[in-house]
């Protein structure tokens, strides 16, 4: 980052961190009204979820540029830099634009900011400035459709201020049980708070039962229209093979036959559903199947960086922001499905916040053996507190290995699937976006342009 950037995130941090939220609409609401609410100049999708939320925004987002609109696309949290919050016709915004766009909002900010302080509230929150630049940035590109991912729950999230044309809700699990409730319900309940009666609804098969009743109860109570997997929408069949998988969709309008996704999982398969039928409903109202060529074109190029990447070969080396059970669990399937490994080495990372014991016993059958690190996050669970865990969950202190150093955390993880020679062991890195983030630096994968 630039002196600049810096300084700019330097300023979005000292605000509530994105960790620590005020639930409340009234101040982003507000900071909109006085800049002229350049949210409401072009058509939105708003995406919430557990997780596979910005994997289905890229998704989406691809498709509707290779449709022909321009796009925005507003997903979090970032890997590397805060410009890749804001993207602008699929790439990031550049460092110019991002700083325009805080300009543009610092006025109406510092308005809202002293009418909280008058009043005994909290200034603009990180994220709320954020989302306050995005729809700023998208109004001054323009761009025809902005794809928009939540940032926690859906009720009373900062992304609530767009009037959506469509709205995608994503598996939903535990996961931030200190701001969207204890149970499955509690938090189904929150994501439904993106639902409204006008915008067409495409939900995700859910994974309890609690949370398919709540979202069942909510379409029902505004009768929105709504697309929900394995009742009228579906992935008929998602074949594995390199690079991606070959896959036959039931959108809304009908079958998407033998298209190429260039993403490894089924979950991403589920995701390029979600994808496919909110196109259908903005594009042609659920009515029109999408064009063959087109959809081909999109699925085939779209990224999605830090989940199942593949980094490097000869070790296979994969990264998965895995940062909750439901991640991690995904992130099992996938490598058993995608990769023959004889020896899979874990190098894993996981905030204070998160469920570490839980993410772990998930990993460990997968794994023969784990090194325990820590990103330089100051929310990262100490290395060797982790490592304790580890023990406990692993129950043998040999497939442990404790190594506060990243660099040295990775090659000892490499070194250990070379073991004996062996050819064909790799490396599987997961626990944390901040984690992933760093190793992907240190080992020179390039950034999104």
């Amino acid at each position: 980052m630039s002196p600049e950037l810096r300084e700019v995130y330097a300023a979005l941090l000292d605000r509530a961190p994105e960790n620590r939220i005020e639930p409340d609409l009234s101040r982003i609401t507000r900071v909109m009204e006085l800049m002229g609410n350049p949210q409401q100049a072009y058509r939105s999708i708003r995406i919430a979820g557990t997780n596979g939320k910005t994997t289905t925004a890229r998704i989406l987002e691809r498709i509707l540029r290779e449709a022909g609109l321009r796009t925005g696309r507003t997903t979090s949290p970032h890997l590397h830099s805060p410009v890749e919050r804001i993207g602008i016709d699929g790439s990031p915004i550049d460092e110019e634009g991002f700083l325009q766009a805080y300009q543009d909002v610092e006025p109406f900010a510092a308005i809202v900011d002293a009418e909280q302080e008058a009043a005994g509230g909290v200034r603009l929150t990180y994220f709320e400035y954020l989302t306050a630049m995005a729809f700023q940035a998208f109004a001054s590109a323009p761009v025809d459709v902005a794809v928009v991912e939540t940032g926690l729950g859906g009720t009373w999230d900062a992304t609530g201020v767009v009037d959506p044309d469509v709205t995608v809700i994503t598996p939903i699990s535990m996961d931030h049980q200190e701001y969207l409730g204890d149970t499955i319900a509690e938090i189904a309940g929150e994501k439904a708070g993106i639902l409204t009666a006008t915008a067409t609804a495409i939900i995700a098969n859910q994974p309890y039962e609690d949370a398919a009743d709540v979202l069942r109860e909510r379409i029902g109570e505004l009768g929105a229209e709504a697309a929900i997997e394995d009742q009228q929408i579906g992935v008929l069949s998602h074949t594995p093979g390199v690079g991606g998988q070959m896959l036959t969709l039931q959108g809304i309008a009908g079958r998407c036959e033998e298209v190429f996704l260039s993403l490894l999982g089924e979950h991403q398969a589920r995701n390029a559903l979600l994808a496919v039928a909110a196109a259908e409903a903005l594009l042609g109202d659920g009515t029109t199947v999408l064009d063959g060529e087109m959809l081909g074109a999109a699925l085939s190029t779209v990224t999605s960086p830090g989940r199942a990447e593949v980094v490097r070969q000869s070790p296979t080396i994969v990264l998965d922001a895995a940062h909750n059970p439901a991640g991690a669990q995904t992130l099992v399937e996938t490598v058993r499905e995608n990769f023959r490994l004889t020896r899979t080495i874990g190098l894993v990372g996981i905030l204070q916040e998160k469920d570490a014991e839980e993410i772990l016993a998930v990993l460990e059958p997968l794994l023969d053996h784990v090194v325990i690190t820590q990103s330089s996050s100051p929310r990262a669970i100490p290395t060797d507190v982790l490592a304790e865990i580890a023990r406990d969950v692993f129950d043998d202190e040999e497939r442990v290995l404790e190594q506060g150093s990243l660099p040295d955390a990775i090659q000892a993880a490499v070194d250990l699937s070379e073991t004996d020679g062996d050819q064909f062991g790799g490396v599987v890195v997961a626990g944390s976006v901040t984690l992933v983030a760093e190793v992907r630096d240190l080992l020179g994968v390039p950034q999104e342009d």
